[in-house]
């Protein structure tokens, strides 16, 4: 299973938030790029970025500092937030993104997602499925739609999806766990390689994630606030 910290960029800056609500936004670090290398550092080999100024304001923003952690590491690094145009995608990419992740757009144009499989191959894109109470939301999680995530997933699956990044909103940088019953569901009615995001709180929900069956986790919250230290990820890697 892969181990994949989150940085998510809010004006240049790693920042968290919880359950997707920009008002409580918390900066912990002034530069991604020092945060990058510390993961790296420990044996970490991915990264999942997200421009959170950029799922707001439905463009890429933060292409830089994309560039800026491409530049300084190695990691394979998934993209995501803002999304919305070719132009966009192919952005991301020549900025140093290995992978990028469709979110909104995926849910708002399926043609168009499903082209972007086609174009760039299924390895490339990972689709986001965020969803509260099992309905996928969109823009930065202020938009609910009307779409079960399974049946989300499940639609792109037919098109030739592989990787499927799902986050339970309301679990997402609450430190309460993650949602295994949810992820445990998409497995058994999927054949995707599913990455749970959202929730973990310590290095036995990491396992958890691991012996459900999951492709990879996100950790996001829990490294910044103490809860899983880097020495104990890359024990996991090593154990791995």
């Amino acid at each position: 299973m892969k181990i994949i910290p989150a940085i998510d960029i809010i004006d240049g800056k790693c920042v968290r938030l919880s359950k997707g609500d920009y008002t409580t936004k918390k900066i912990y670090n002034e530069n991604p790029v020092e945060v990058a290398k510390a993961f790296e550092n420990s044996g970490i080999q991915f990264l999942h970025l997200v421009d959170l100024d950029g799922a707001k304001s439905r463009h890429i923003v933060n292409q830089k500092v994309l560039e800026d952690i491409a530049r300084s590491t190695s990691l394979h690094i998934d993209f995501g937030g803002g999304l919305k145009t070719e132009k966009d995608i192919q952005t991301a990419f020549d900025s140093g993104a290995q992978q990028i992740t469709l979110g909104s757009i995926a849910v708002q144009d399926p043609g168009f997602g499903f082209r972007m499989i086609e174009q760039y191959g299924p390895e490339k894109i990972i689709l986001g499925a965020d969803c509260e109470n099992r309905k996928i939301k969109t823009s930065g999680w202020l938009e609910e739609s009307d779409q079960d995530v399974i049946d989300f997933i499940l639609g792109y699956q037919e098109k030739g999806i592989r990787n499927v990044i799902c986050t339970d909103i309301a679990k997402d940088g609450m430190l309460e766990g993650p949602s295994a019953g949810l992820y445990s569901e998409i497995l058994s009615k999927t054949s995707v390689r599913l990455i749970a995001s959202g929730g973990i709180a310590n290095i036995t929900d990491v396992y958890k994630m691991k012996d459900i069956g999951c492709a990879g986790t996100i950790i996001g919250k829990a490294i910044y606030e103490g809860k899983i230290s880097l020495q104990q990820l890359q024990n996991c890697i090593e154990n791995a």
